[in-house]
């Protein structure tokens, strides 16, 4: 199989031009290698005069405060802190944060795209301004109710309980089709098998298969490489290949897919899944039930763990997160996501969340 990433740097990891021109790692052997890159991003922007103004440093308060006595004040003084701390960050996140700024956040997989977008599209609409993180798939969910971010990456679509939370506040949401996208099933490059069905993947991950020659591998204890419960991957993992059941006690959890081919890649006994955009050389993506994980299989159905990644927004969409969702649909759009190892989608489907 070949990587949808084709250049790569001297180091031998893929590689791609950063946004002041120069070459940015975009699969370093690094678990936090995608908010490194967030982060190295935005402060080239701020450099360059495009970061926003300066946050208030704090709310505005009495002139003169009522003067209590030592004692008291001792008392208070951690708990007044705190809750202080806790008031200034909920409202600086909801109520002071710059309206001209387009928020992105949410699933990890999809952060290659969302950044690679961005990056694209601050270069056609330079009197944009954005910021774009990877913090989970339910964590963006949340935070776009909760009206701190305009735009959430998801691997999965809306859950049951997230949605009786939408109802209960009042708030309606559009899902926007990102892209489609498979789970590739990795094992380190020296592990002689090739190929697993999804009856031995759930018989791995609950423990039932625990040495790889029971799988026709070498003598080897097997490490199962899990995501987090917050990750659309994992919920997507857990309904198609366990089924709901629980996971084995002893499998190693990683925060992104990045953290799983890191995790894989460094041990020649583990197995983990990623989104196909996570692919590196330092893995070895096995076949499911006889199909590879070949990006044209992403939405021709052959692939048994095929799937589609969204954005979601407000809805009725304002402005700014639409010109950016109108921007996915671009051929420059649709190039960044195959790029990152996604399959476009073949026209815009956008869709109100009931």
């Amino acid at each position: 199989m070949t990587s949808a990433r084709q250049s790569t740097g001297a180091s031998g990891f893929p590689v791609r031009t950063g946004p002041a021109g120069g070459v940015a790692p975009t699969e370093a052997p690094d678990p936090q290698a995608p908010f490194q890159r967030a982060r190295s991003f935005f402060a080239s922007r701020a450099a360059s005069g495009k970061a926003g103004p300066a946050r208030p440093q704090s709310l505005p308060g009495p002139a003169s405060p009522v003067p209590l006595p030592p004692a008291v004040s001792l008392a208070l003084a951690f708990p007044l802190a705190l809750c202080a701390l806790l008031s200034f960050s909920a409202y600086a996140g909801a109520e002071m944060r710059d309206p001209s700024r387009l928020m992105v956040s949410g699933s990890t997989t999809l952060l290659p795209v969302a950044m690679g977008v961005a990056e694209v599209f601050l270069k056609a609409h330079p009197d944009s301004r954005m910021s774009v993180s990877g913090t989970g798939t339910g964590e963006g969910i949340k935070s776009l109710v909760d009206g701190t971010i305009d735009v959430a990456g998801a691997s999965r679509d809306i859950l049951p309980a997230e949605l009786r939370t939408v109802k209960s506040r009042g708030v309606r949401l559009a899902r926007h089709l990102a892209a489609n996208d498979l789970l590739a099933v990795i094992v380190h490059p020296a592990n002689p098998v090739s190929s697993l069905t999804l009856e031995q993947l759930e018989g791995i991950y609950l423990g039932r298969y625990r040495n790889w020659k029971e799988l026709g591998g070498e003598d080897r204890a097997i490490v199962a490489v899990n995501r987090d419960s917050s990750s659309g991957t994992f919920e997507m993992w857990l309904e198609v290949v366990l089924k709901g059941e629980r996971f084995r006690r002893d499998a190693q959890v990683q925060p992104s897919g990045g953290g799983v081919a890191y995790a894989v890649g460094g041990n020649r006994s583990a197995v983990g899944y990623v989104g196909l955009g996570f692919l590196n050389h330092r893995v070895k993506a096995v076949n499911v039930n006889g199909v590879a994980p070949e990006l044209e299989h992403a939405s021709d159905g052959r692939y048994p763990l095929s799937r589609e990644l969204y954005f979601f927004t407000k809805d009725p969409v304002p402005a700014e997160p639409r010109r950016f969702l109108d921007y996915l649909s671009t051929e420059e759009g649709k190039a960044v996501i195959r790029k990152e190892g996604f399959m476009p989608p073949p026209a815009p489907d956008e869709r109100r969340v009931p």
